[in-house]
């Protein structure tokens, strides 16, 4: 795995700049939780009259419900505060659908989205029980790449499809390879893939050169029965090299934008010693495993971020903190290494 160490850049280069995703705010967002200090953001509005106080330099975020006057406030409003705008949204799953996704790309490029942001599913290892079903589900991906490509053609926008916890990374770059479009890339997570027993910078190495745009964070692990815990936590507190991974992303397209996805919630579980784990990795060699298991030894924490013990006030807090703490160490150069476990 990558050697251990966060270097966030300055605050006065144009790449230092952060953008924020709105599962960031995933506590808070579309009133999932009430509370009177920290009130619910309703739609992007809400979002951007908050993080611009923070001094974020964009959001990305979920477009499917706008209107064309939702569009053009939220234009106005990114105008004035000086911020970028991506979108987030779903790849048409059939010819039937091409038209919802045109019209919602057609909406948010109004707003000022040129980039966007789609995730084709969710945790390979929880939904899927058989070869034969991720066979179909890849096959199904690929039929939604092609759709959306002249699409994206046509209005002139870039798509970056994220490492979702779903394809390994070469399972990915092939299929970006074979679709061979400047309009549908990566949307590098810079630590989803650990979930896949991949090692994180050899990810960001495979999707660097289809990179359209970035979810930005950092990673704790803590080993357990089953095989480990994997858990966001702030920037420069985790085990990602993240300097060395955005120099790589820098390099295949130096205008990548750095997009921070701090959610706060309780350590997901990654049971790779269990037998329905491996269900769709009938090839997988064990060197794979045990690789990430030594990784996740060698720098074990001594407790993750938990959050399910909480008040609502205070998870709401700890959600606030989390990305006030990425910001903070982003903007001020902050270097650090990972503690040794006697320091933890």
């Amino acid at each position: 795995m990558a050697a251990d160490s966060t270097t966030a850049p300055t605050s006065t280069t144009p790449e230092a700049n952060l953008g924020i995703v709105i599962h960031s705010y995933w506590k808070r967002w579309h009133g999932k939780h009430s509370s009177i200090h920290y009130p619910p953001f309703l739609n992007a509005l809400d979002v951007l009259d908050h993080v611009q106080s923070l001094g974020v330099a964009g959001l990305q975020t979920l477009v499917d419900d706008w209107t064309p006057d939702f569009a053009r406030k939220v234009r106005a409003t990114l105008d004035s505060y000086g911020i970028y705008l991506e979108g987030s949204l779903a790849l048409p799953t059939d010819s039937a659908d091409v038209g919802r996704f045109e019209k919602e790309l057609r909406i948010a490029r109004e707003a000022g989205a040129t980039v966007f942001r789609c995730a084709m599913g969710g945790r390979r290892y929880e939904i899927f029980s058989h070869v034969s079903e991720f066979q179909r589900y890849k096959e199904g991906a690929w039929r939604s790449m092609q759709l959306a490509e002249p699409i994206a053609r046509r209005l002139d926008v870039r798509i970056g499809i994220e490492n979702h916890k779903d394809f390994q990374a070469a399972e990915l770059a092939e299929m970006l390879l074979k679709l061979s479009s400047p309009h549908i890339g990566s949307c590098i997570d810079t630590g989803n893939s650990i979930a896949l027993l991949e090692d994180p910078m050899e990810v960001v190495k495979t999707l660097a050169p289809f990179v359209v745009t970035t979810h930005i964070k950092d990673m704790a692990v803590q080993e357990c029965a089953e095989g480990f815990l994997l858990s966001e936590v702030p920037l420069g507190q985790g085990r990602l090299d993240l300097a060395q991974m955005q120099e790589i992303c820098r390099q295949s397209n130096p205008t990548v934008t750095w997009n921070l996805e701090m959610i706060t919630r309780d350590p997901l579980a990654i049971p790779c010693l269990t037998q329905k784990y491996w269900a769709t990795f009938p090839d997988r060699p064990a060197t794979d495993l045990a690789r990430t298991l030594a990784w996740v030894r060698g720098g074990i924490a001594s407790s993750l971020p938990q959050v399910n013990n909480k008040s609502t006030e205070a998870t709401l807090a700890y959600e606030e903190a989390n990305i006030v703490a990425c910001m903070k160490a982003w903007g001020t150069h902050k270097t650090v290494s990972p503690a040794t476990e006697a320091e933890q």
